[in-house]
Formats: structure tokens, C-alpha cells, sequence
């Protein structure tokens, strides 16, 4: 198994500049032609990172894979203990992807309500999910992100009525931290809403 191998190469390096200092995430770009597989990239990453300045980082590349299979081209940038994307990590991806001239490129920020509002990342719109699951009340408890978003997409919505979701007072709490947001109801399992989604993101 040369991924082995290669993953003592990566850590001995990292480790040798950082030095005492703690790493955060480290960013892997492997070509398609490398031979390399990537599981057990990531599981020889956490076996030899064990002791050293790189454990704790985080190192997958599952949703990208799960996309992959979905017929779109994606890449994996991994914030490691980081709770947000950066726009230099953004554009390090980007310019890996290389899409063509016009393309839409979507960004996946790390699965928090908080940072992501305090970050520019470049992108020419904010999209929030949020789960009829979670509840009505998100917008309010977290009112940067949902006011930095210029469509809010209510996901789940088949399974409103099994958790007493209320779609209008969820409406209401949005258009009270910003009342400029358009609104979609959608459900990516039935499919219900999709293309009205991607008419206003295109």
C-alpha cells in the first residue's frame, strides 16, 4: 500500500514546518492518474498522524464522492478544526475544479449557522437550508446568517406535516431577520420545489 508510504512523506513535511505549532488542515490535491486511493489516503492520514502536530485534522473526502456519483464534477476542501470555508481555500478548490467559462459553481460551507455569515467567500449569492426538522424558530436564533442570505430554502418540506413544522410562522421569523430573502419550499428527496430553486439560482 504506497499510500502509507506517501502519507508519512506528507505528515513528516507538514510536521517539519510547523514545527511546535498546531496544523489545522491540510489541503491534498491528488490527480486522477496518481493511483492513489483516497480512503486509504484518509485512513493511513489518521493512523500516522497519531502523536504529531496533524492529529485531530480532518481528512475525508465523502461528499465529494457522494456528488461525484451524482454526475457532478466537486472537490473536498477540508477545514480541518476550522468552522468555516475561507475564501483562499475557496479559490485553491476553484482553480483545481477549473470550470468552464459561465459554469455555476456551488459552494458547500461547513454545516455551521454562525461563521459562515462573518465570511466572504467570493460567491455572488448566499443560500441558507434549513430542515423542517430543526424548527421554525432557526432564523431568529441565528439571525447573521439568515440575514446574509438572498434565498432561503426550507428542505424537507414532505415531512413538515410529521414534525408539526409550521411553514408560515418559519416564514414569518425569515422575513423578520430579512425581509429581502426569497423563499423556497423544497424537498430533495420527492423533489417538490427543485426547479423553481434552480431558476432563481441561475
Amino acid at each position: 500500500m504506497h499510500e502509507l508510504g506517501l502519507t508519512r512523506n506528507i505528515v513528516a513535511i507538514v510536521a517539519e514546518h510547523a514545527g511546535e505549532r498546531p496544523v489545522k488542515r491540510v489541503q491534498v490535491a491528488v490527480g486522477a492518474r496518481a493511483c492513489v486511493e483516497k480512503q486509504a489516503l484518509a485512513f493511513c492520514f489518521d493512523l500516522v498522524a497519531r502523536g504529531t502536530v496533524l492529529e485531530g485534522d480532518q481528512m475525508t473526502a465523502n461528499d465529494a464522492e457522494r456528488i461525484g456519483k451524482a454526475g457532478a464534477r466537486a472537490i473536498q476542501v477540508n477545514t480541518g478544526a476550522e468552522c468555516h470555508l475561507e475564501a483562499d481555500m475557496v479559490g485553491a478548490a476553484a482553480r483545481a475544479l477549473d470550470p468552464e467559462p459561465g459554469a455555476l459553481l456551488m459552494i458547500e460551507n461547513v454545516g455551521n449557522l454562525v461563521c459562515p455569515a462573518m465570511f466572504d467567500l467570493g460567491e455572488r449569492m448566499k443560500v441558507v437550508v434549513i430542515s423542517t426538522t430543526e424548527g421554525e424558530d432557526k432564523p431568529l436564533k441565528y439571525p447573521h446568517m439568515f440575514g446574509a442570505a438572498e434565498l432561503v430554502l426550507i428542505n424537507k418540506i414532505d415531512l413538515a406535516v410529521h414534525v408539526d413544522f409550521d411553514e408560515d410562522m418559519c416564514r414569518a421569523n425569515i422575513g423578520a431577520v430579512n425581509p429581502d430573502a426569497k423563499i423556497l419550499a423544497l424537498s430533495a428527496k420527492t423533489g417538490e420545489g427543485m426547479s423553481a430553486r434552480y431558476r432563481v439560482c441561475l
